[in-house]
Parts: structure tokens; sequence; C-alpha cells
């Protein structure tokens, strides 16, 4: 180094260097929508005291700087060097929506399930929250720290000194019409003091409505556990005094007790002043779950998509206050804004409404893990049918496996028969949907003032409405799916796409008037149940007829409370529920889902005979279960007749392990869609070259199926077109779908989603 580059080193630097290195305030924002990357904004010094992670804020974006909400995922000081910053325009929030461990969370999510985080975001914060829905605007009064302090100097008329000392007692701000009345004056002595600056006027939401008082604690006695129930709460107590993350499945026979294992299990943690949440698989068990647990231990609060914006935000404020020791809810109550998690419960693990088919298209099961792990509490995994992901891992010893082999009480379980339908369907005398065996069995258990469940997975009257001639099926126009004959409206309607029409009096393509009403629907079965059995009362509970606020818990209590003798519908019915009085259950058609093009047809299956049967034999009478099946000699059928779980499990992983299905391998499944057939082909076909150019060189097993046609090859007016991609690195499968998609830009009105761990095949 010469002397002149020595001196100009050790010369102090010009003013506008120092500027230049000096540290700014930098916020991270993410948006719901737009580009998916996260953006920085400088915080301008007014915006500094209020805000903090987790809010959400304004800011401008793009060449034109419109202003945009997006929440703040990142705050740090940097120095400011290089291109300035745009500062951020305003924060919208008063309290912070996301706290750091939530963020984290979506961090991950929207990493894993390749979609946008301020999506994930928008997912976790319900509507209600983020419009503020149900609150108004109020003014409240308060004194300020430094008039506090010297209130005893202040020489101030008898009125306006009694709304000081009045102020100056008080923890929490108070109105002016509440101030008014508690220090017994008018509204002038207040306006006076504010304009002498000696208190001030704040403006804060609150509701619009005086929220319900939250219950106190009930206490209801504990219930005295068997041996294996007690052996599963010794498991899951042991986790919660590690203080550590841990997964235990539990896995149990039907009517086994799992649920008096879960409310001990949070009683401890409640014991710790922490809070739980609970899973349930269908809003037809929110009732249920949610009265079990306010009789045990009162402040309970509720999330699912049937509430109310208002219900909602409510329920959520509450929770986020640490009002609430117990949350129950569906698939989106993983996100509960609970400030000292104890444990979370996901009941009946294996249910596929724990995934969410649009974006983020996230697993519940995964996200609680995901978030128990992170916040270092154990995650409960209950169920009688458990998903094959959940019990490969448990085999593998990656989660806790405990059993629940008996029924409480010794009780045994139902007596499980199959019924041929191909014998019965060769029987010129059978007639209608219920068999001259499962017709006599109900006439027994309804004369003995049993009760009855009656199961059929598919809505409508008739499945599809076909023409005797030609053979024509009347089809959606924007579907390649049959319509379904809907008898109480008279409508043919698409369960995709809602599309409705008339049914035709004749065939439209060949005019012959020979039209066939094919298939059997809820309606249908409802209706041959009322001829039938005319003397006894019939409910049917599918997504048809509880569709009104409230309608699952009426239906259940006039069912549990005997008014309904026979009880009919579809999967809705089939997991979780407990009605001691049911000596009955009939499975009207267990073949609905075994033939589906889906590598789980038969799990499946499998799952829901064997849920379904578990609704019965719960009481002193005993129960038993008749299954109608043109496949007696199915595997999942066997097992599921059978009880037996391990040997279904059994059966059936081998077969995933040789054709690389989950879970011994990782899937993602891309699915394209556009207007154009062949256009939609192409951008497929090229998505599919560009995937299997990038796996070329990879070191782990793998492979691309497709493009194909989906099973349903057009919906909604688009022409669909799939490809599946299986390998045993889900992070490699990931990283290689956004470089096969980095650059790839495709045609005009042609969409593609990803979706992790996909569930709908169809």
């Amino acid at each position: 180094m010469n002397p002149q580059q020595q001196r100009l080193f050790e010369t102090e630097p010009a003013p506008w260097e120092e500027d230049d290195a000096r540290e700014q305030c930098v916020a991270s924002v993410v948006f719901a929508t737009g580009p998916q990357q996260t953006f920085d904004y400088a915080v301008p010094d007014a915006l500094r005291d209020r805000l903090s992670l987790g809010q959400r804020v304004r800011a401008p974006l793009g060449a034109g700087n419109r202003a945009r909400v997006g929440y703040c995922v990142r705050i740090e000081n940097r120095s400011a060097t290089g291109r300035a910053l745009k500062p951020l325009t305003g924060v919208v929030d008063q309290q912070t929506l996301v706290r750091p461990s939530m963020l984290r969370l979506t961090e991950w999510m929207a990493e894993y399930y390749m979609c946008g985080w301020g999506q994930v975001l928008e997912t976790v914060v319900p509507a209600g929250v983020r419009g503020s829905v149900g609150t108004r605007v109020a003014q409240f009064v308060v004194l300020p720290n430094q008039v506090a302090a010297r209130t005893s100097q202040l020489k101030l008329p008898p009125k306006q000194a009694r709304v000081v000392n009045y102020l100056a007692a008080l923890t929490e701000p108070v109105t002016m019409a509440q101030l008014a009345a508690a220090v017994g004056c008018t509204e002038a002595p207040i306006r006076t003091l504010r304009r002498k600056g000696l208190i001030e006027f704040q403006a804060r939401r609150i509701d619009t409505e005086a929220p319900s008082p939250s219950l106190d604690e009930v206490n209801e006695p504990h219930l005295t556990l068997n041996a294996d129930q007690r052996q599963a709460l010794d498991v899951i107590h042991a986790a919660l005094h590690r203080v550590d993350h841990e997964t235990v499945l539990v896995h149990c026979v039907t009517g086994s007790g799992k649920t008096e294992v879960y409310m001990q299990a949070i009683a401890e943690v409640l014991g710790f002043g922490r809070q739980a949440i609970v899973l349930v698989p269908e809003i037809s068990l929110t009732p249920q779950t949610e009265a079990r647990f306010r009789s045990r231990f009162g402040r309970v609060a509720v999330l699912h998509s049937h509430q109310s914006d208002v219900e909602r935000r409510r329920h959520w404020q509450r929770i986020a206050e640490g009002q609430v020791s117990v949350v129950v809810g569906a698939r989106s109550a993983v996100f509960a804004p609970t400030p000292q998690l104890g444990i979370i419960i996901l009941d009946e693990e294996h249910a596929s409404s724990f995934k969410q088919e649009t974006a983020p298209r996230y697993h519940a099961r995964d996200v609680a893990l995901r978030r128990a792990a992170d916040e270092r509490v154990p995650l409960v995994l209950g169920s009688a049918t458990p998903s094959l992901v959940s019990w490969h891992r448990a085999q593998q010893g990656a989660y806790h496996l405990v059993s629940l082999p008996k029924r409480v009480f010794d009780r045994p379980l139902p007596m499980v028969g199959a019924i041929d339908l191909r014998v019965e369907f060769r029987d010129r005398r059978s007639r209608g949907a219920i068999s001259r065996q499962l017709h006599v069995a109900m006439d027994a258990a309804l004369k003995d003032d049993g009760q009855v469940i009656l199961l059929l997975n598919r809505r409508g009257y008739s499945t599809h409405i076909q023409c005797n001639a030609c053979g024509h099926v009347v089809s959606c126009p924007e579907c390649a799916i049959a319509l379904t004959h809907h008898l109480a409206r008279h409508v043919a309607l698409c369960h995709y796409c809602d599309y409705e029409t008339r049914p035709p009096q004749r065939c439209p393509q060949c005019g012959f008037e020979g039209i066939r009403y094919g298939g059997l629907g809820t309606q249908r079965l409802e209706a041959e149940v009322t001829a039938r059995f005319s003397k006894y009362r019939c409910l049917r509970m599918d997504s048809d007829t509880m569709q009104k606020h409230g309608s699952h818990a009426d239906a259940l209590a006039r069912f549990r409370a005997g008014e309904v003798h026979i009880l009919l519908g579809t999967q809705m019915i089939a997991k979780g529920l407990d009605f001691p009085n049911v000596t009955l259950v009939g499975v009207i058609n267990a073949d609905t889902s075994l033939h589906f093009p889906d590598f789980r047809a038969a799990e499946r299956t499998f799952q829901l005979v064997t849920q379904v049967a578990g609704r019965t034999g719960r009481g002193e009478k005993g129960g038993r279960v008749l299954v109608q099946t043109f496949s007696p000699d199915h595997p999942a059928i066997t097992a599921a007749l059978a009880h037996d779980y391990p040997a279904f499990a059994e059966g059936e992983l081998p077969a995933r392990e040789h054709l690389h299905y989950p879970p011994f391998a990782s899937m993602i499944r891309l699915v394209v869609r556009g207007p154009g057939e062949a256009v939609a082909e192409q951008f497929a076909t090229t998505l599919g070259e560009r995937l299997r150019a990038e796996l070329a060189e990879a070191d782990f097993t793998w492979r691309v199926l497709g493009p194909a046609p989906a099973p349903i090859g057009k919906l909604r007016g688009q022409y669909r077109f799939q490809i599946q991609v299986h390998g045993t690195d889900v992070a490699a499968l990931r990283g290689a779908v956004r470089a096969a998609s980095a650059d790839l830009k495709p045609p005009e009105d042609v969409q593609w989603i990803v979706d992790v761990d996909p569930l709908d095949m169809l």
C-alpha cells in the first residue's frame, strides 16, 4: 500500500459516507396475493413504537406504489447501504395477530406445501378477525402516567378531582359514559379535564354486543380407567412431564374410552396452566365433543367453518387472551392462537377431512406435528383405523404406539356379518336398497326399542339418468360426470359445479321416452325406509339436509333423545358418535368407494365400514352390524368384518411398498387445467418432460407418472391432466418441481396446481 492510499484509509469518512452507513429499521412484508416473495420496507420513526411482528401493515407495491395490506414477518436493523427502501405507510392492527411461533409454522407451511407465505397467513387468521367483525370503535378515557404521579398536587374543583382520583385507581380504561355514571357527574367536567390536558381519549375496538360470559370450571369427576386406558395415559403423562415433544398414536377399538384418556390428559395439562387443542374430523362431531369437554372443564372455545364471522372472531379473541382452557374444532382449529399451548389431540386421525383441498393444501395432522414439535408439547393421535402412514411411522418408532384393545366395561364388539348382494340381485323377489336379511334385522331392532343407523355414502335420489335405448347418460355440460337426480327439488344436479337442470322426459340424444333413473342415493334410501317402516321416525343426515346453522347438533340431539328411530346418511354419521341405544348398523353398499381409481380405495373402505360398525353395541343391549356388498371376499371387507386392523395393514402395505406409494415414498400431484384440451395437454407434457430432466441425476428412488387425463377429465369447464411425482426424498421432489417450473409460463387460460401429499386423486 503506497503512502497516498495509507492516508486515504486513515482519513475520517465524509459526512455522506457516515449517513450511508447509518442503521435503519427494516420490516419484511409478505402479501396474500400477487408476488410470493418477501419485500423489505423502511420503518418510519413514527411507526417504530407501533409496529410489531405479526401485525398487518400498509405498504406501497410495484412501480405505481399502489397501497397494499401485508403481514410483517421480520423486523431488524440494517446498515442503510445500497438502494433506498420504500417506507411503510401505516400499521393496520392494534394488536399482534400472529405470534412468533405461528410465524415459524406458517413459513414452514409455505415452503413444504409450495405456496405463498402471505396466502398461508390469510388462512391462519380468520376473516372475521382480519375485518374486526362484530366490533365498533369506542372512545376510552385514560389518565396519563405523568398526571397520575402528581394527582395530590393538582388543585381542581370537586367534580374534576373525583374524576381524576377515580381514574387513578383504575387498572383498565373506561368510556366517558361509564366514567360519568361511576363518579356521579355529567360529561362536562370530563371534557374540561381533557381541554386542560390532564386526561386523554383513546380509540379502541369493542364488541358491538356484550360477549357471553365465560363459564367457570365445572370439575366433573374423572371416570375410573381400566388397565389399558391407564397405560395409555401414563405414556402421555410421561411426555408432558418431560416438557418435550412426542407423538403418541392411540390405536383402539371403537368404544374403548379413548375420549376419557384425552380428558384426563388435558386435566394434567391444565394443572400446568396451559391450554389444549382438540381436533375432530367432522363438524357433526363438534357439538358432541364440545358438550363433553365443557361439562368437564367449563372454559371451552369452538372453531369451525360453519360459524359466523362474528362467532369465530369472538372465540378467537378469547383464545388469544388466554380465557379458554380447551379449544375444540375441525381442521382449521390447529391454528388456534393459544398463548400457552400444552397438548394437541387429533381424534379420528385417519379422516380425509383433515386435508384441505384448496391452497394452501395442508394436512392438519402434519401441521399439528410440526407445531407440537416446535412448541415442545405432545401430540396425541387417536383412531380405531389409523392411516397407514401413521401406522407405519409407529411401527418404525417415529411415534409411540399404545393400544386400547377392549371396549369399556368389557363390552363385546358388535357381531358383523356380510350380505352378498350378488345373491340378492339374482333373487327376483329382492327389490330396493334394503335386502331381506337387513329388513328383518331392522324390524327386530326397532320392535325391541333399539335404534338403527344406515350408511350410504351417496347423496341425492338417483345417481344417474340413462336412456334404455341408446345408452346415453345425462351428464353435466361443464364436468365429465353424470348428473344426480334430486327428487325433492326435482332437478338433475352436478355435485361438483352445482349445475342444475330439469330432468328430461325423453332422451336428449335419440328422443326415446324410456328414461331410466338408476343408482341409489340417500334421498331414495330415505323414501324406501319411510315406506317400509312407516311407524318409526326417520332422519337423513347429509350435506343437503345439514346446511342450516346448528342443524348437526339439533339432528343428533333428537336422535340421542329417542325422537328419531332410524338415522341414515353419508360418512358424517360414521365417525365418533356415541349412542348407547343403537343396536343395529346397516351398510347399504360397502363398495361405493372400493373400486375408485385411487391407491387408497381399499384403505378408505376398511376405515368407513369399521368406523360405522363401531356406532353400535355401546350400551347394555349390545349390537349387530350387517354389511351389504358385491365383494364379500375382498381383503378390506373381510378384515373390517373381523375388526382386524393389523391383518388389513399387513396385507396392504407390501403392495404400497412395491409400487412406491406412501408411506414408503412421498408424492406430489400436479394438475393442469384449461378450457382447451389440446393446449392443456401440451403444457402438461412439457411440464412432465422438465420434471424428468430435473430428476435424471437424482441419487434417490423416484418416478414420474403421466401426464394423463385425470379420473374426472373435465371439471367446471376445464380439461384436466395430472402428473404424479413419487420419491423417497420429499425435499428434493419439491426442489425439482420448483426448478422445472421456474421460468415456465403457461399459455393463456391454462392453470396448474401443486398438491404435496395429496389425498384426492380424482
